[in-house]
């Protein structure tokens, strides 16, 4: 039978496979209208190279990590392998995560996504969604809200940063070529990470 793991990194891959269209176009406007591809062939590799069985989260996490640097190209092979490298570190020999451990590995993803890519929120980044959704997410950990209601809460402020993305100047990548004739467009990359977001919260509402 699949591990959990393994189910949860499938359905990233699927939702991303499904919005490799969608993504190559917000890309088109703004960067190399190749994102939604890289990604997708990206993932592709990652299922191909993980175990169904496989349970150790830091372990798959790590192959996952691996592959994205090896197979993605631009800037969202190293962004996205990082952040899932930084995030089996914390994670090695564990197979299952309380909501406290989840959080420090969005915390852990985070900061290696600003090593890698020194970035910061408001740069029309990944970050503009990862980082509210993150800190929406702790807030209600810290509140006592369960699990997947705090996941719902960290999509919605994810959401509300692929918006704000729209709103501002690129200062990062490609993008930044564009200057102000980047406002009116969403990230790419804030999107990619929302569909990811999305489907780790609905992989634990089925597994609830």
């Amino acid at each position: 039978m699949p591990s959990g793991i393994y189910k949860c990194i499938s359905l990233i891959a699927e939702r991303i496979a499904q919005n490799k269209d969608f993504l190559t176009e917000l890309d088109r406007e703004i960067g190399d209208s190749d994102h939604g591809i890289n990604m997708s062939r990206g993932f592709t590799a990652v299922m191909e190279q993980l175990q169904p069985d496989a349970s150790d989260i830091g372990a798959v996490l790590k192959k996952t990590g691996m592959t994205l640097l090896s197979k993605v190209g631009g800037a969202s092979g190293p962004l996205y392998g990082t952040a899932y490298l930084e995030a089996g570190k914390l994670t090695l020999g564990k197979t299952e995560l309380t909501p406290d451990e989840l959080k420090s590995v969005f915390e852990a993803a985070i900061a290696g996504i600003q090593k890698r890519g020194k970035a910061v929120k408001g740069e029309k980044t990944m970050l503009d969604a990862i980082i509210p959704a993150v800190e929406k997410f702790s807030q209600k950990i810290s509140e006592g809200a369960d699990l997947v209601t705090a996941l719902d809460a960290a999509c919605e402020a994810a959401r509300e940063g692929v918006e704000y993305t729209k709103t501002i100047i690129a200062t990062k990548g490609r993008a930044s070529y564009l200057g102000e004739r980047s406002i009116g467009h969403q990230d790419p990359g804030a999107t990619s990470s929302l569909i990811t977001l999305e489907a780790i919260r609905d992989y634990m509402k089925e597994k609830i």
